[in-house]
């Protein structure tokens, strides 16, 4: 009998104890269906609970003069690569514009492509729109095992306290083009400096009967990056550059600034530069200077791949750094960068770096420059042998190496367009003649101190 009592409470004892192991498992599916995770588990956002790279993972890019067959082709060797991640797009020439109610109500894509109108890195970095990417990155290492740090042409921008937010993906650089063939043909000189710029288009408006420069109105800031970044640079150093960057109090207003202005007060009285410009998008800019209704426009590497359908069949580009320098001294070259960058708020952390780390290899260095005639910012990528690569790309690149031809100076960051606005309104002001240099750099030193004042 105490036999059977015990066999009863035994069978009693495991029926209880399942009926608690079934509680618990079902309490433990409870906390996932809330939590979105086990409790002792790591997740990844959006992503597997073992930190499998997975799920949706959003990305924006402007798609302007350098296509989008580079994206395209990255974009489907990664999902080759991660099948688990679906990959949203959003790209097209007015991206920026489109996907801005999404960065301001804090509901960003994952990877930003900072390119284009509409855009800004110094501001989305002032905004707390990027996440900061300082220590992460110290990890990341190229296909041979050289950290990725070690490998930039020029190293990303830097912030407070040596902050980086952004990784530089292309190594662009603002310059003035022509056209060799017809310089070839009427025996024009491409000029090195400031002096032959002004013979050269002297010759030119007389010859032509045109008006030898062209710029766009509409976004001046591709007069202020492709010809007045340099030109600060030549005459300042890195340190004028950074200040007027900066908005620095005195540096819009200083000796060096005036002079560089002095020489744009000098083209436009002289009836060098278009007097058209100031209503032409960038677009109608570039037309016009492949048309030959004017001879030298400021752009950077992307312009041959954009008006690859309009560009005549005879019309050679030809690229040379900014001919502002004064005689004697090399001519000045300001990489301006595009970067890479993941959001703040990213859903989807982890993809949105795994895709960052996938993009930053030789090979689809070399496939940029084919792809876009432009350069990515990695060393060590030989250009030279590559039959795809066009001809104009690897001059400049020779010349762009070249230290008795050309100087290379880099600026801490992009400027802020709370100060690039009112500087670029001033600047189209001076250009049409309506207001002289020295009323242009009180105007341009009192947006300075506003803009210090706001932040």
């Amino acid at each position: 009998m105490v036999k059977k009592l015990f066999n009863g409470r035994l069978l009693f004892l495991l029926v209880a104890m399942l009926m608690l192991a079934l509680v618990a498992a079902c309490s433990s599916d409870d906390d996932k269906d809330k939590d979105g995770e086990a409790k002792g588990e790591e997740t990844t956002d959006n992503g597997s609970s073992d930190g499998e790279i997975s799920g949706d993972l959003e990305i924006q890019y402007f798609v302007g003069g350098y296509g989008d067959s580079w994206w395209k082709e990255v974009i489907g060797d990664f999902k080759e690569k991660y099948p688990d991640v679906n990959i949203i797009e959003h790209a097209g020439p007015n991206i920026n514009e489109e996907m801005r109610s999404r960065w301001v109500s804090a509901d960003p894509p994952d990877v930003v492509y900072i390119d284009g109108a509409g855009s800004s890195e110094t501001q989305m970095v002032e905004d707390g729109q990027l996440m900061d990417l300082t220590e992460w990155i110290k990890g990341v290492k190229l296909e041979d095992g050289t950290p990725l740090m070690d490998s930039f042409i020029v190293e990303p921008a830097q912030y407070d306290d040596g902050k980086i937010y952004s990784l530089p993906l292309v190594f662009d650089t603002w310059g003035t083009w022509y056209d060799k063939a017809l310089f070839e043909e009427k025996g024009y000189e491409a000029p090195k400096d400031f002096e032959s710029f002004m013979s050269t288009m002297g010759e030119i408006k007389e010859g032509e009967d045109i008006a030898p420069f062209v710029t766009t109105g509409q976004y001046p800031y591709y007069f202020l990056r492709g010809v007045l970044y340099p030109a600060f640079a030549a005459a300042g150093g890195e340190e004028l550059l950074a200040n007027v960057i900066d908005g620095a109090e005195g540096a819009w207003s200083s000796d060096a600034v005036l002079e560089v202005m002095k020489k744009v007060e000098e083209m436009q009285k002289a009836g060098y530069i278009d007097e058209g410009f100031g209503a032409l998008n960038h677009t109608q800019s570039q037309m016009n200077f492949l048309l030959h209704d004017n001879a030298f426009i400021p752009v950077g590497f992307w312009l041959p791949n954009e008006m690859a359908k309009d560009t005549p069949e005879d019309f050679k580009y030809g690229f040379i750094p900014s001919p502002m320098n004064n005689a004697g001294e090399p001519g000045a070259i300001v990489p301006d960068l595009r970067p890479l960058a993941i959001a703040k708020e990213a859903e989807n952390p982890e993809a949105a770096k795994a895709f960052v780390e996938f993009v930053f290899t030789k090979e689809y260095a070399s496939l940029f420059s084919e792809h876009t005639g432009a350069i990515m910012n990695l060393t060590g990528v030989d250009l030279s042998t590559n039959e795809n690569v066009p001809e104009y790309l690897i001059d400049a690149n020779a010349m762009i190496n070249d230290p008795e031809q050309v100087q290379i100076y880099n600026k801490p960051h992009p400027m802020s367009a709370d100060l690039e606005t009112p500087i670029s309104n001033s600047l189209v002001s001076l250009m049409l003649g309506n207001i002289s240099a020295e009323e242009f750099v009180k105007e341009a030193e009192k947006a300075a101190e506003q803009y210090r004042n706001s932040k």
